[in-house]
């Protein structure tokens, strides 16, 4: 257990520092932009309680705000994206459930569920993300389309981490 929580801390630094340093800076036409960080939080354990959920969401949308310059729009979307994973976890679930400190990943959930779960997540995290930073309904068709083109970006970009960090089907 206490390896785990050394490899979460070095996930959450890894994805962080890559986000700042490398893909902050990367905006291709103005519309895709990859929020790869976000994956810190889909990758915790099934296991992890709420509430630390909700506090690590917290400070990973917090680090991203303070080096991003922004106004809480990372931390806001951190935190949907931590109170509505519950509810994927319980729709890819399976009926026997998980097995005990199962993390969910691309090689252990298959791809359909994996996309369902990562999918509706990120969708999730660059709505409100980018729903806050335009905030102006004359904007709505840039927004959708940043929206989408940012979602399909980091979910590759999710993918391909996934398959280079994968441990094969152990979910660990």
């Amino acid at each position: 257990m206490g390896i785990e929580i050394v490899l979460n801390i070095l996930r959450f630094v890894v994805l962080l520092g890559l986000q700042i340093l490398v893909l902050n800076q990367v905006e291709i036409s103005g519309f895709l932009n990859p929020y790869l960080y976000v994956l810190f939080i889909l990758a915790l354990p099934i296991e992890t309680p709420r509430a630390i959920v909700l506090i690590l969401a917290f400070i990973t949308g917090l680090t991203m705000d303070v080096f991003s310059d922004t106004l809480g729009i990372h931390t806001t979307a951190c935190l949907w994206v931590a109170l509505l994973r519950p509810a994927m976890i319980k729709l890819i679930s399976p009926r026997e459930g998980f097995e005990f400190y199962f993390k969910p990943t691309l090689g252990y959930l298959g791809l359909p569920k994996y996309l369902l779960y990562a999918g509706i997540l990120v969708f999730v995290h660059h709505f409100v993300l980018f729903f806050l930073e335009f905030f102006r309904f004359d904007e709505l068709p840039r927004m959708l389309l940043k929206i989408v083109a940012s979602s399909v970006f980091t979910l590759i970009l999710i993918f391909i981490s996934q398959q280079f960090f994968s441990k094969g089907k152990s979910g660990q």
